[in-house]
């Protein structure tokens, strides 16, 4: 792994460390990982590269999630929004779902990754689609509008402090405040 330290330089390395939850150890290893998906010819400056979605959702980490494609949207800063990730994008990933980060960090993130038109509320439309990815997209898995209604209903009772028929990103806080076991659910470990 000592190989991997050079390719990182060292200043660069430093501020990872500052600007992440992830250690010198867990930044070496993510950038083994990230290089990986890279062609052999690009490995070399892998830290300013971008790695397309396609590579990243390879990731055996991600390739079980039911959000892996929202999950690359959020986290890549590509200009041309095709969900691209360079090494700070996936740093930043592996950093919001590792253990180390903070359950307000955590919450903020799920809620941009179940917010699915990026309107800054979860509204029921965004609420559906949440069900969906959870319950799976199979014909025997898929709930009837009766039942997508009452539990759309069931989740806006339970969240919607101010009524107004959509959830903001502080009642979704507040939610997941309640829920102890969320921090450690919302994980990606490499």
């Amino acid at each position: 792994m000592g190989g991997s330290a050079s390719l990182i330089p060292r200043d660069l390395l430093g501020e990872y460390q500052e600007l992440t939850f992830l250690s010198k150890q867990e930044i070496l290893l993510a950038y083994k990982r990230f290089s990986e998906l890279l062609p052999k010819d690009e490995r070399e400056n892998g830290w300013s590269a971008r790695v397309p979605k396609s590579q990243i959702l390879t990731l055996p980490e991600l390739r079980a999630n039911p959000f892996q494609h929202r999950i690359c949207r959020v986290f890549s800063t590509s200009d041309t929004r095709d969900d691209s990730m360079s090494f700070e994008d996936f740093l930043d990933m592996l950093s919001v779902f590792s253990d180390s980060a903070t359950s307000d960090i955590k919450s903020h993130y799920a809620f941009r990754i179940f917010d699915f038109d990026e309107d800054g509320t979860l509204d029921r439309k965004d609420l559906e689609q949440l069900v969906n990815c959870l319950t799976g997209q199979g014909e025997e898995s898929r709930l009837s509008s009766e039942e997508m209604e009452q539990l759309i209903q069931n989740i806006l009772e339970e969240s919607d402090i101010d009524k107004d028929g959509t959830i903001n990103l502080s009642e979704f806080q507040h939610v997941v405040s309640r829920s102890p076991d969320f921090a450690s659910s919302f994980k990606i470990v490499l």
